[in-house]
């Protein structure tokens, strides 16, 4: 009886010390693995549910929560340059439950196909933010709709051109502006010659190849860095490398002239604007801000202290706030 129990506990131990095992070795040498685990977590935690949905043979990937169709206008989120849709979980989760949130991944971005090239340009992305509009019915009633860096060139862009489907508007650091004042980024353009075109062998600071590049690129995001675990940087990095060509290819896209200020070329067809933007802003510098204002004076222009170009994940609180209380009182004007 007791070489049985003994032979019992020594299978159950060897049953559950496998999970252990692979857990470890995915931690140590797959460090991606735990990033792409810990989202599915928060996501899950938070009652976001993965979706897919098709234009043709184009499929798009997005996350939402809520139920459409009710008083609340739909919130539609677009993320910046080289982000996804789980940019957006530290904002969701001060948002009500019953509100219905959708979190698109932009064109060619983590699980949203990858195309032509023509399609990263901002226009380009614009049209097909409306083919994922439609093909969710999400143009079935006016949204508020929601961008940040790139993905506010996009929104921008996008009320300017469908305006029947938005209902009002959150720009957040967005970039197609001429600014006032240059940021430290593109003071970093110029200096490696990269402010007018993209040359192969040189460097851009937000895609980074290395774990030195990595946090000088979040020092350059954050006002102040966030404190990350450095086996989730590493899952960071690991996750973007394999990206990084893409990434270039999307940057010369939007960097380019016919994308570079593509949301000054429409603000004169923008109604119903939020602009929120970090003081601290080294990517796209605040003095957007009032290059926006001056061309719609009635806009409302929230400016954060201590906050820099990630302002979804340096004020993830105060920004959810900012943007409830303005949809709150665009829902009531619909």
């Amino acid at each position: 009886m007791e070489l049985t129990w003994a032979k019992a506990s020594l299978l159950t131990g060897g049953v559950l010390l496998v999970p252990v095992c692979a857990f470890i070795t995915s931690v140590v040498f797959w460090p991606g693995v735990l990033l792409k685990a810990y989202n599915w977590y928060n996501r899950r935690s938070q009652g976001v549910a993965v979706r897919y949905s098709h234009c043709g043979s184009y499929r798009f990937c997005y996350s939402t929560r809520g139920t459409p169709g009710g008083a609340t206008p739909s919130l539609l989120l677009l993320h910046g340059f080289a982000a996804s849709k789980d940019m957006w979980l530290p904002v969701v989760m001060y948002f009500p439950r019953n509100l219905h949130v959708v979190c698109l991944d932009m064109p060619g971005h983590e699980g949203t196909c990858r195309a032509a090239a023509e399609d990263y340009s901002i226009q380009g992305q614009a049209r097909r933010v409306h083919q994922f509009v439609r093909s969710v019915g999400l143009d079935k009633s006016p949204f508020h709709l929601v961008g940040a860096s790139m993905g506010g060139n996009v929104a921008g862009v996008y009320a300017g051109l469908y305006p029947a489907d938005v209902c009002s508007l959150t720009l957040v650091c967005p970039a197609g502006l001429i600014y006032p004042t240059e940021s430290s980024f593109i003071a970093l353009l110029k200096e490696n010659d990269l402010d007018k075109s993209i040359v192969p062998s040189k460097p851009i600071p937000l895609i980074p190849t290395s774990m030195q590049e990595l946090e000088a690129m979040l020092k350059l995001c954050c006002y102040k860095p966030p404190t990350i675990p450095r086996q989730f940087l590493r899952g960071l990095l690991a996750n973007r490398i394999p990206n990084n060509d893409f990434y270039r290819e999307v940057f010369e896209a939007i960097a380019g002239e016919k994308s570079r200020h593509s949301l000054q070329e429409h603000l004169n067809l923008i109604t119903a604007l939020q602009v929120i933007w970090g003081k601290n802003d080294q990517i796209l510098d605040v003095s957007g801000a009032a290059v926006i204002q001056k061309a719609l004076p009635h806009c409302q222009v929230d400016l954060l202290d201590n906050c820099g170009h990630a302002v979804a994940l340096e004020r993830p609180r105060k920004f959810a706030n900012l943007v409830l209380d303005f949809h709150n009182k665009a829902k009531k004007q619909v």
